[in-house]
């Protein structure tokens, strides 16, 4: 019997398109579930509203955030980027976090649970709430693991593996009611 030829390699426009549809599936998959660029932008500024005026994470925020009209569309860039898989931010968050001192699993803890609570606030069905908050989530872990590795080395390396987790329902009048 003879060897089969292998599949043919795929050139750049093939990997393109692949790529191009993966993002267009990703994209539809959140906005079918209200996670659209307005849905995305608000949620934005409202959680860093509320960052702004936190008691715990407000100030390392205003010692690093100089202008938030910059910080904003970036921020907002970051998460179409996570949530549409669109491609479209470029940065090192690790990087912008390894450099802050004494940041510690409570202040990531703390952060989720703002987000969360931000998230509440604005998702509309639970599928939402559900695709952004473990998207945070992981986010969270990577960012705390990473920043306590540098600091810890290996011993470090589940260190979020404590941090909350998204509620399974949304209450409020984001509560979806059937």
């Amino acid at each position: 019997m003879e060897n089969p030829s292998p599949p043919p390699t795929p050139d750049a426009a093939d990997r393109a398109a692949h790529f191009a549809a993966i993002r267009a599936r990703k994209k539809a998959e959140a906005e079918a579930v209200g996670v659209d660029a307005v849905f995305i932008g608000e949620l934005v500024d409202r959680f860093y509203t509320r960052i702004r005026h936190d008691a715990l994470l407000g100030p390392i925020f205003a010692a690093q955030v100089t202008d938030w009209d910059i910080h904003l569309p970036r921020m907002k860039a970051f998460w179409r980027s996570i949530l549409h898989n669109s491609g479209e931010f470029s940065g090192s968050p690790m990087a912008k976090h390894a450099v802050l001192p004494g940041l510690e699993q409570r202040h990531f803890a703390h952060w989720l649970d703002l987000f969360y609570a931000t998230l509440h606030e604005l998702a509309v069905q639970p599928a939402a709430a559900a695709m952004v908050g473990e998207r945070a989530r992981m986010i969270a872990d990577s960012l705390l693991t990473g920043y306590l590795m540098q600091r810890d080395g290996l011993a470090a390396r589940r260190a979020g593996e404590t941090l909350p987790r998204i509620a399974p329902t949304i209450s409020g009048a984001a509560a979806d009611p059937g």
